[in-house]
């Protein structure tokens, strides 16, 4: 028995050590010009600003699936139903904009450390939640996407309107998915 329980320990520190993670590095990297590449190159600056956005939608879709899979209650359907929109929303926008930024010569960091250290997103609870709360906390989630949207928009689009434009598509839909997604718990005002 104490042998079983030396050797489960081994491999727990084994796993533990092989897990350990370098701090995410702060800001996008940018690419070297290769071949004959020409063209709109992102400054470091539009290239920050995008992988705000993209750590944003990338933990919104995350934290979206683990709303998914642990709301119980009252409508738990058509809140169920809702958050895959929402995911595959989060998801789609952050492939553009993860494209956006290579086709711009930046790097993007979709990496699970880089997105949990930089997101603005709050910690998403575990465990089962009830409808009512998941509609609160998922509403909060997606604010504090579109906030990041509003925050880099201006800076954006004086250095490069197109990648505004996709800046625009994400905010009409996920404020569109805020309303919503709020209007679950609203009592209507007279």
């Amino acid at each position: 028995m104490a042998a079983t329980a030396t050797k489960k320990s081994s491999t727990a520190s084994a796993t533990t050590a092989k897990n350990k993670r370098r701090p995410a590095k702060s800001g996008a990297m940018l690419t070297s010009a290769q071949n004959a590449e020409t063209g709109f190159r992102a400054s470091e600056a539009l290239s920050d600003n995008l992988q705000r956005v993209l750590v944003d939608l990338l933990e919104l879709a995350s934290q979206g699936k683990q709303a998914h899979w642990n709301v119980v209650g009252k409508n738990f359907r058509d809140t169920h139903k809702q958050l895959d929109e929402i995911i595959e929303a989060a998801r789609t926008f952050s492939d553009t904009v993860a494209e956006r930024m290579r086709a711009l010569h930046a790097l993007p960091d979709g990496r699970s450390d880089t997105v949990a250290e930089t997101t603005t997103l709050p910690e998403f609870p575990q465990g089962e939640i009830d409808t009512a709360e998941v509609v609160d906390l998922v509403t909060e989630r997606l604010e504090a996407a579109i906030g990041t949207c509003r925050e880099v928009h201006d800076d954006v689009d004086e250095e490069d309107p197109t990648s505004a434009d996709i800046l625009h598509a994400i905010l009409e839909s996920l404020e569109q998915y805020a309303w919503m997604v709020s209007a679950e718990d609203r009592t209507p005002s007279r």
